[in-house]
């Protein structure tokens, strides 16, 4: 039943209740909840966690605290008030609006150049900081690494299979935790995320589990060493640009190094408690796209005359080994203690991301010879799904009959068939409307298709290019080499730095084609602009002040001192980047340092 329209008067009297009658009754009551309903919407969307929330508190009593000596800041000229005033403004718009964080500093930054409050050279002195250029050489490495399947061959030596939760995060944290100490805490982060995913699923564990830990070992190994993070590296650039020194790759060992054990500590302990147990809504196992996939055993194969466990092909997650074909004869019912030899050609079947993962396992290699007689070099393709239409041409004819390479300039690596166990060989399968491929061609393939009437979809699956699996040795030398050169060649993190990525370029670790896109511009971007905007307070006076508040705040004992510029910096990293929020706050802690003489 529909509900009469409410009259112009009621609509009014409605619209006065709150006036009214808000003193009391339920009038009253409805207006107190409308605020309350404003008030929870309103934490929702600026103070999603209860932590930000009370960092949000902390940067305004510290706002308030800084701005309570209105006679110290009357010494402030119109340079340092709109240095602080920029500074501040980045700080809240990165916060209250959703705009790209480099746009807004870059812009922050261009305003203090026009201005004049920054000379030309010195905004943009942040762009060769040799902390920035650090950062963008060693994202050249660790691509490197990862390319050449550096990364995965020491996590995955390393993982192993554990008993429990407990052996698990040790096991995990441990590498994790020495690995970041000397590489960028994002790309380890990144490359450990799928790795430790996969190992969850075979050790039936939930991934949430592992993902915290796995995040926080990375932060841990990244105070361990210079080389850690890119913070340190940052802060260690602009210490050299102010003071002519530098600081060694393990000085800040000593005082790092028993943080990271209570960490990890308290990692292992409140893990019971704190860690959530959650299992996906809808798992991989309910995906319909079971796709049917040959791989033989190459003749040099690390993986010969090892049983399917010692293997690793047991408890692939979301795939198993259906059977193996040996010199014609077929073995139907795979034991897990049986041997594989050279040549032996086995069926998987499974979902895409696992399928995928299958490509890059050392020792095996796609069944069919197709792969080898693609113009363009293995190293230079990736996956691609593509899911064929009713007006494909090839359609009622097998892979092979359809001259399907010949025809798009790729290779059918596994078929998918609505859940279907696809039996024979990839090239003897007659292609229906609805079949899903999974094709191995190089990248351009997808925009010269994703128009084509010949198939319904057409998509490329991220970072699935193949790995060198020939040059792991190669580069995990290099990163050894450029560590001793480091510590103890007296060679200088990035001229050592430099030296790694052009040996990674030259011995082909690292395509060319991708070194580029290795690298973070954004990172390098923010990072560059808050040097600038921290330069900005330095030269306007804006930093001499500040310190000098916090000092009044602390008093003349350098651990109170210590222990504002962390809690201002723990503040403004909640706001901004790690890099941005220590370029800021590095010429008010050289201030305080100085007015302390320490």
């Amino acid at each position: 039943m529909k509900s009469r329209p409410k009259s112009s008067e009621s609509q009014v009297a409605e619209s006065k209740a709150p006036a009214l009658s808000s003193s009391g009754g339920k009038s009253g009551s409805d207006f107190l909840l409308r605020q309350l309903r404003r008030w929870h919407l309103w934490l929702r969307r600026y103070g999603r966690r209860p932590v930000n929330f009370v960092l949000g508190i902390g940067a305004v009593a510290l706002l308030a605290i800084l701005f309570s000596n209105r006679e110290l800041l009357s010494q402030l000229t119109w340079e340092g008030w709109f240095s602080l005033s920029l500074a501040l403004g980045a700080f809240t718009i990165s916060l209250a609006t959703q705009l790209p964080t480099e746009l807004i500093f870059l812009s922050s930054l261009g305003l203090l150049m026009i201005s004049g409050v920054l000379s030309t050279e010195t905004a943009l002195a942040g762009f060769s900081n040799t902390g920035v250029v650090t950062i963008g050489v060693l994202y050249v490495i660790v691509a490197g690494l990862q390319q050449s399947g550096g990364l995965a061959w020491i996590s995955l030596q390393v993982l192993g299979r554990p008993r429990g939760v407990h052996s698990a995060l040790m096991r995990l944290m441990l590498p994790v935790t020495i690995m970041s100490a000397f590489l960028n805490n994002i790309p380890v982060v990144a490359m450990f995320i799928p790795i430790v995913g996969d190992w969850a699923n075979k050790l039936r564990l939930s991934p949430s589990k592992l993902m915290i830990p796995l995040s926080y070992s990375a932060i841990f190994g990244g105070v361990l060493t210079l080389l850690g993070t890119s913070t340190n590296l940052v802060v260690n650039g602009m210490l050299f640009s102010s003071t002519g020194q530098e600081l060694g790759l393990f000085d800040i060992t000593r005082v790092s190094f028993p943080c990271v054990v209570l960490g990890i500590v308290y990692l292992l302990i409140a893990q019971r408690w704190l860690l959530p147990n959650r299992k996906p809504a809808i798992s991989e196992n309910d995906d319909s796209r079971k796709y049917t996939v040959e791989m033989v055993v190459a003749p040099d194969s690390p993986l010969a005359d090892k049983t399917i466990e010692q293997a690793g092909l047991r408890h692939l997650p979301n795939l198993f080994l259906a059977e193996i074909f040996r010199e014609g004869v077929l073995l139907p019912a795979v034991s897990p203690q049986e041997k594989l030899r050279p040549n032996d050609q086995l069926i998987f079947v499974g979902v895409v991301d696992s399928v995928v993962d299958l490509q890059r396992i050392r020792g095996l290699l796609p069944a069919t010879n197709q792969v080898f007689k693609l113009n363009v070099p293995r190293t230079e393709r990736c996956m691609i799904e593509a899911v064929v239409s009713n007006t494909c041409p090839i359609v009622g004819k097998t892979i092979r009959g359809g001259s399907f390479r010949s025809r798009y300039s790729a290779v059918v690596v596994a078929v998918a068939r609505n859940g279907e166990r696809l039996t024979g060989k990839i090239g003897d399968i007659e292609l229906r409307p609805g079949d899903a491929l999974l094709l191995e061609a190089p990248a351009k393939f997808v925009d010269q298709q994703r128009l084509s009437k010949d198939f319904y979809l057409v998509s490329g699956i991220p970072n699935s290019e193949l790995l060198r699996h020939e040059r792991t040795p190669l580069a995990i030398a290099i990163l050894v080499l450029m560590v001793m050169a480091a510590t103890l060649g007296g060679l200088g993190l990035l001229k050592a730095a430099f030296a790694a990525a052009i040996l990674m370029l030259l011995t082909g670790c690292c395509a060319t084609d991708r070194l580029l896109q290795s690298i973070e511009w954004r990172v390098l971007l923010i990072t560059a602009a808050a040097l600038g905007i921290g330069k900005a307070l330095e030269v306007s006076g804006a930093a001499d002040i500040l310190a000098t508040l916090l000092l009044q705040q602390a008093g003349t004992n350098p651990h109170f001192a210590l222990a504002a510029v962390y809690f201002a910096t723990a503040v403004t990293t909640e706001m901004i980047t790690n890099n941005a929020a220590a370029a800021l706050m590095f010429p008010v802690a050289l201030s305080l340092a100085k007015l302390l003489g320490v």
